[in-house]
């Protein structure tokens, strides 16, 4: 059983995720883009998922899985009963709809570490100062391709500052909640 605070905290470390309320019912957005909508009593959730494939999710259980209403059938959602749903099914189910509005480049960073996966939303959003404190003091950054390779967070910080949006890491060291080593291939 979830619940929708359940998959607010999942959605938060999303890069590019961020929540609003339209009209009464809270939904979850990348860009101007809805992956996830409540119900005004949250405990319903609707959530994008390719059309070609929502006949069998819904067929697979009937009882948790469900079609939107008539007007939004044209579109690629399928909706659900949160207490239904298992918390990693419905984390599961959340990623895919957000990987739906998002570029590849970021599809790999909810499998990272959490540290990790903060770590870029941060740095997207260019909030250094957190950023700072997620990152080892010794921290290793290397980027293959350009063959930038830095030591240390003020390095880092510093290399992250002047390209505000580089690719996201393929690769991922954390010891104790921080980011020790942040490779890109």
């Amino acid at each position: 059983m979830t619940t929708a605070d359940a998959v607010r905290r999942v959605a938060q470390d999303l890069p590019r995720s961020y929540e609003v309320q339209v009209r009464g019912r809270w939904k979850l957005r990348v860009g101007q883009i809805v992956y996830v909508a409540f119900s005004k009593d949250e405990l319903e959730m609707g959530f994008g998922f390719p059309k070609a494939e929502r006949d069998g999710l819904i067929a697979s259980d009937p009882e948790t899985f469900f079609l939107p209403g008539a007007a939004d059938l044209r579109y690629q959602w399928v909706c659900a009963h949160l207490p239904r749903l298992s918390d990693g099914e419905m984390r599961e189910l959340v990623v895919d709809a957000w990987r739906m509005c998002t570029p590849k480049m970021l599809h790999e960073l909810p499998e990272l570490p959490a540290p990790a996966a903060r770590t870029w939303a941060l740095v997207e959003q260019q909030e250094w100062g957190e950023v700072r404190q997620l990152l080892h003091p010794y921290v290793h950054f290397a980027d293959d391709p350009t063959g930038v390779h830095l030591r240390g967070r003020n390095q880092v910080l510093a290399h992250l500052r002047e390209h505000p949006t580089p690719r996201p890491p393929t690769s991922v060291d954390v010891r104790d909640g921080q980011v020790c080593r942040w490779v890109r291939r």
